[in-house]
């Protein structure tokens, strides 16, 4: 049976055999001994994306990868890098610090900071992201134009990803065929992907995409 450490754009966890692309973590939020979540679905305001593979690392998912047997943090999945900016997480500056440089340095040309740092982004990011409480905000089919690819849009429980002028629906598998902006209108959608990560991409950031992603 898979672990439950799979992230959807909802920010949500599931147990599925897609893995993805990317891992990365909020913190400690599994008992080592199940290999279960515990109730909380974050411990640190610093939700990060990292690289399946680094070094000579190696890790038991949901295990004990701290000194003395201790649960270390939580291995989290995500089908691609945009899957992980919608949920709310950012690059780590560990595994991957000139993606996270060139993140947390976009951030500051967007919104005015002279030396921004990973800590200011945490914190509103941590505001907005759906599954630590934030409130999607709800556009219109004649706003997606004005939005940057990257971002990310639900329709009701459905998922797409901007890019190209289209859209594309998404799944743990992988992206489906490009959807044209006309689809959605007279619908109300909400935008997934956080203000503050939409400000980023705007500045653009290029997120990496699943090789399903054709716009």
């Amino acid at each position: 049976m898979p672990l439950q450490n799979r992230v959807d754009p909802f920010g949500a966890i599931h147990a599925v055999p897609e893995r993805g692309l990317f891992t990365g973590n909020r913190g400690i939020i599994h008992d080592p001994q199940t290999k279960t979540l515990l109730k909380k679905r974050w411990a640190l305001q610093a939700w990060i994306i990292c690289v399946c593979k680094f070094g000579n690392v190696r890790r038991e998912p949901m295990g004990r990868n701290r000194p003395g047997g201790k649960a270390g943090w939580t291995e989290l999945f995500f089908l691609d890098e945009v899957t992980a900016l919608a949920a709310g997480h950012r690059p780590c500056f560990y595994c991957r610090r000139e993606r996270a440089t060139d993140f947390v340095g976009r951030f500051g040309k967007a919104f005015g900071v002279t030396e921004p740092r990973a800590p200011m982004v945490d914190k509103r990011l941590h505001k907005e992201r759906l599954a630590s409480g934030g409130k999607p905000p709800a556009i219109k089919a004649e706003d997606l134009a004005g939005l940057p690819d990257g971002a990310m849009i639900a329709d009701a429980g459905t998922a797409y990803a901007l890019r190209g002028g289209k859209t594309l629906r998404w799944s743990f598998a992988g992206y489906g065929s490009a959807v044209g902006f006309a689809s959605f209108a007279g619908r109300q959608v909400h935008l997934l992907t956080p203000a503050t990560t939409v400000s980023v991409l705007r500045q653009g950031f290029e997120p990496v995409w699943h090789p399903s992603a054709k716009a």
